[in-house]
Order: structure tokens, then sequence, then C-alpha cells
């Protein structure tokens, strides 16, 4: 019987793959040189993306801390490990970097919590890149709004 060619690629694939916990842990990071790591590859990030980051990075690690089951914290490292092995690593790569779109396989997994997350980070991040224009405009709305609050405050208080 002929192998099929899409079978021996998922083949090699599962191949490569660690086995066991030991082979795991062999390419990993402990978490602090990980993280200081990280946060120091946030240097070459733009200003806006590298305060998201670290913000986001420090709280990740921080609600982590306590974690003791030997899985969870290897899928934890290694999933920031890969994380700061696709991020740049110079002032020339980082200024161009943005990032890449979530595995539908990957978004399949999570849970709702992380999902939720997930979401929160969405919406982080789209107030941090509007044009200047649209900030312009928020500013002028949200100048306009209270304008109008303080005179019909003040056509209330007559």
């Amino acid at each position: 019987m002929q192998e099929s060619p899409t079978l021996s690629l998922f083949a090699k694939s599962v191949s490569k793959a660690p086995l066991n916990l030991r082979e795991a842990s062999a390419s990993l990071l402990p978490p602090i040189p990980l993280y200081r790591s990280i946060l120091r590859a946030h240097r070459y990030l733009p200003v806006e993306m590298r305060s998201l980051g670290d913000d986001y990075v420090k709280a990740e690690f921080q609600r982590h801390k306590s974690t003791d089951n030997p899985l969870h914290i290897i899928g934890f490292l290694s999933q920031w490990k890969m994380y700061l092995d696709a991020i740049p690593k110079s002032h020339d790569s980082g200024a161009q970097w943005t990032g890449r779109k979530l595995d539908q396989t990957v978004f399949e997994k999570m849970s709702n919590e992380q999902i939720g997350q997930l979401y929160e980070l969405m919406h982080a991040t789209k107030e941090i890149w509007k044009k200047p224009a649209e900030l312009e405009s928020d500013a002028k709305n949200s100048l306009a709004d209270t304008e109008d609050n303080s005179v019909s405050r003040g056509r209330n208080n007559q």
C-alpha cells in the first residue's frame, strides 16, 4: 500500500514535536530569563506596542506565578518562547512588525476565559492604533459633549 503525501507530512510534523515533558523542557527557557528576554525584545517595538506588550507580559507572568501543574507550566513557557522567537530582534524589523494571524486550531482550543481575554485585548489595541484624524475627531466630540452638558446644567440651575 502506498503512503499518501499528506499522511507522511503529518507523520513528519508529529515526530518533530516533543514526546515527553523532559524533551519539551529542554528547549524552554526558565521563567525569569524568558520574562526578561521578552521585555528586552520589546525594546525594538514601536512605543505603543511596547507599552501594551510589557503590561500584558507582566500581568500574564504574575497571573501564572502560582501554577503548580507541570503541563500548564510547560504549555505556558512554550507559548511565550514561541512568541519570543516570533518578535523582531532589531530596530529595523521592529518598526514594521505587525504580528501574525491567530491559527484557527489554536482559537478552537481556547477556553471561554481565554476568548474573553482575547476580546478585551482586541478592544485595548483598537484604542492605541487609532489614526490621528480619528483621535482629533474623538477629542472634538468629547469636548462638544462636555460643553453641551455644562450648558444644559446651567439651564437647569436657573
